[in-house]
């Protein structure tokens, strides 16, 4: 039995831009200029879109036709890159939903086809950040978050951490029966747990950053 190619993994840019295209297909019956790509995702030359559309087309998602501004057709390869993403890439977490998992099904909002032996230890999850709390530790709202699921964390890690029904990301301080989930961020207090009087669940460790729009 032959073995078959998996494309290779996308990086999160040319994600969103293999997205931009196949929704202008979607919706306008034809693909995207350089012009309306770079304005899209502020590139200062066509010359960026250009190198975009080249990987992709190395990576077999995409064929570029000379001669023609619409010159882009998505290949089949795409749907390939999509059961190669589930299977080899990572879930991506927008808002976890009060009281569920963090990776039940109506968290999950794509799976990006990043390796996750990138990071040590390996990442299970990304997860979508939401606000500026951990500036000052670099992450920041809308970055995405590689964590790596487990259930202990040593003091000093940022940690994911769910109180109740919610799920934060903060830097852990263990003091005897106390934690402080602790804000990279001087306009946020810290968090305060008594672990002998309320449930702190560690959901994982932070092992990474990207940064999509980047």
């Amino acid at each position: 039995m032959a073995a078959t190619d998996t494309p290779a993994p996308l990086t999160p840019r040319q994600s969103e831009i293999l997205e931009f295209i196949q929704q202008a297909l979607i919706e306008h019956g034809a693909p995207p200029t350089r012009e309306e790509i770079a304005r899209a995702f502020g590139f200062r030359s066509l010359n960026a879109a250009e190198q975009h559309l080249q990987a992709l087309a190395r990576k077999g998602l995409i064929e570029l036709v000379a001669g023609t501004s619409r010159g882009i057709r998505v290949k089949d390869a795409v749907h390939a890159l999509r059961e190669a993403a589930k299977e080899f890439g990572l879930p991506l977490v927008g808002k976890v939903a009060a009281g569920s998992p963090i990776l039940a099904q109506e968290n999950v909002l794509k799976h990006p086809a990043i390796d996750p032996r990138t990071f040590k230890p390996r990442a299970d999850y990304l997860l979508e950040v939401r606000g500026m709390s951990m500036r000052d530790a670099g992450i920041l709202d809308g970055d995405w978050l590689a964590v790596h699921k487990q259930a202990q964390a040593q003091s000093g890690q940022i940690v994911v951490a769910r109180l109740g029904d919610d799920v934060t990301v903060k830097r852990l301080k263990l003091r005897g029966a106390r934690a402080e989930l602790i804000a990279e961020n001087p306009d946020y207090k810290p968090i305060i747990v008594d672990l002998k009087r309320e449930p702190l669940t560690i959901e994982g460790i932070a092992v990474g950053v990207i940064r999509p729009s980047v």
